[in-house]
């Protein structure tokens, strides 16, 4: 097993100060990321939904997400550590293979022919930012005295905010503003979506770029000791060092994983079901019965003629084909109004999918007044998802500005408390999704849940890393990130079966679950052993003798 000293990069040496546009420069790549994972956050279900997948799909598609992060995460760690070239650096390398496959895939999304597809691209998509995103963290270590760390993190999470606020609210402003179409036909992705996404891919490349021109890397102290360490390098190494990590955990650090595996449950939960839950619960999907009547006897009608088709054209490889995929379609769409048949029977109207209408839409057996309560359908899922994308503006710059508040509650009362308070406030920004029936009090709830996230992504790292030997920093923060993936994995595994059997096929109950979730993860913050709440660290780091090229450091013994 290699050493896990490697992954402490650069506090061998004393690191001049950066100035403020240095430290700027350094992360603004992070604006680019952003883009990146807020357009997935955002639109990925959208994207499924209108290509046919059912509600009770999505977590299983979704699952790309945190496995990718499981594989790629360990692996670009181990071996970002383990680089270097003369011009490109130590991790700049990372971020610019991560740029160019993060932006294909950002243009290629969007024009997904089928589900398949687009699940696939999702899962090329998340590691290639994964690739990018990885680097990013250690960046700061590298290149950082320790007194300037913290405003380099701060500066990561201001431009995190920022990204996710410009890019959640792009489909809604290319519809509003720019009078592009949020609409399409069946089984296509709106325009609106698509310009959407070729945006975010132009922002990634250019933000990671410009971080990638104007910042540059300290070589290893004692190159010798560096190519000895790189001549070991393997990939199995590197995996075997990072998971067997999960059994030799600080104390603190179990506890807060604990902690993590309640909060990031209930984020997936919330990713991938705030759109099902949304249009159908707040905005108006239904029909009357006699409407869906007439669209289940026609999708019927369909199915026996495809089945027809089907055993006419056995030898017509083309025909069959085109059989095989209206006959998946039809499945989809039979999934669906079997759900609605077994959850809304009793009901004088019902809820739709968006996919049920656009296929009716597609048929001439309907009156202009059925046709108009069609599109009325559609429009309303377009709509409720653009809206969703601003209240995820809203989340995000809520958890922009309220990072700049974090510190100062810390040091009034405790980063432990700090961190229980933001959940708390979250997880009753999600419960109160039940009781929300305007677009206008969903913003205010998602509001709440940006109170939690801008914690999120702060304070269970500040608590981790009182605890964590300084040799061992990086080498532990990969095993932390683990607890991130896990629970999305599990809530992916689950949550299907959860929605069907325990909630009636109500994805907005699952959002409540989220938020259950994250208030329990909010009162096991209160078990956490946080040795220092408020960590001075020496201005002047100093270096221990022997080690490697990347020895450990010791800091000021006033802590």
């Amino acid at each position: 097993m290699a050493s896990p000293t490697a992954t402490v990069s650069a506090d061998t040496r004393d690191k001049p100060r950066m100035s403020f546009w240095q430290i700027w420069n350094m992360s603004f790549g992070f604006l680019g990321i952003q883009f990146g994972f807020e357009l997935q956050n955002s639109n990925v279900s959208r994207i499924f939904e209108t290509l046919g997948a059912s509600k009770d799909d999505l977590p299983l598609l979704w699952i790309a997400a945190p496995l990718t992060g499981l594989l790629v995460q360990p692996i670009i760690g181990y071996f970002s550590d383990r680089t270097w070239h003369p011009t490109w650096g130590r991790r700049r390398p990372f971020f610019f293979l991560g740029a160019v496959l993060a932006t294909l895939s950002l243009f290629i999304m969007p024009n997904s022919g089928s589900l398949l597809i687009a699940a696939g691209m999702l899962w090329v998509m998340d590691a290639s930012i994964n690739i990018s995103m990885e680097p990013f963290r250690a960046f700061v270590g590298d290149l950082l005295p320790n007194n300037q760390r913290t405003t380099g993190f701060a500066t990561q999470s201001f431009f995190i905010g920022v990204g996710s606020v410009i890019a959640a609210g792009l489909p809604w402003v290319f519809t509003n503003l720019f009078d592009i179409a949020n609409t399409a036909p069946q089984g296509q992705i709106p325009p609106s979506v698509k310009y959407a996404f070729y945006a975010g891919g132009v922002a990634f490349f250019l933000a990671v770029m410009y971080t990638v021109l104007t910042t540059r890397e300290y070589p290893p102290a004692d190159m010798a000791e560096f190519e000895r360490e790189k001549a070991g390098t393997r990939v199995f190494d590197g995996l075997k060092e990072s998971f067997m990590g999960i059994f030799h955990m600080p104390k603190a650090m179990q506890q807060l994983a604990v902690v993590q595996l309640f909060t990031w449950f209930a984020l997936f939960a919330m990713w991938i079901y705030s759109t099902n839950a949304i249009t159908s619960n707040i905005y108006d999907m239904h029909v009357d019965n006699q409407l869906f009547a007439k669209i289940e006897q026609r999708v019927q009608a369909a199915s026996a003629s495809v089945k027809d088709v089907a055993a006419k054209s056995f030898f017509d490889l083309s025909a069959a084909t085109t059989t095989e995929m209206q006959a998946k379609e039809l499945t989809a769409l039979r999934n669906d109004l079997a759900d609605i048949n077994r959850f809304q029977s009793g009901s004088p109207d019902k809820v739709i999918t968006t996919n049920l209408a656009g296929y009716a839409l597609k048929s001439t057996d309907f009156t202009p007044a059925e046709v108009a309560t069609l599109t009325r359908v559609q429009q309303q899922y377009n709509d409720g998802a653009d809206w969703l994308g601003i209240c995820s503006s809203v989340r995000n710059g809520v958890a922009a500005l309220f990072a700049f508040l974090l510190p100062v509650l810390a040091r009034r009362t405790s980063r432990r408390f700090t961190h229980m308070l933001c959940l708390v406030v979250g997880g009753l920004g999600l419960i109160s999704l039940r009781f929300v029936d305007t677009p206008a009090l969903l913003a205010v709830a998602m509001g709440l849940v940006g109170i939690a996230w801008a914690s999120i992504l702060s304070m269970p790292y500040a608590m981790l890393a009182g605890a964590l030997p300084a040799n061992r920093m990086g080498y532990y923060m990969g095993v932390f990130n683990f607890f991130i993936v896990i629970p999305q994995i599990v809530a992916a595994t689950v949550l299907g079966f959860l929605t069907i059997h325990l909630f009636s096929g109500n994805t907005l109950s699952v959002l409540v679950l989220g938020g259950v979730t994250m208030v329990i993860g909010g009162l096991l913050t209160l078990r956490v052993d946080d040795a220092d709440d408020i960590r001075l660290v020496s201005a002047e780091p100093v270096a221990l003798p022997g080690g490697g090229y990347d020895a450990p450091v010791e800091t000021d013994p006033r802590l």
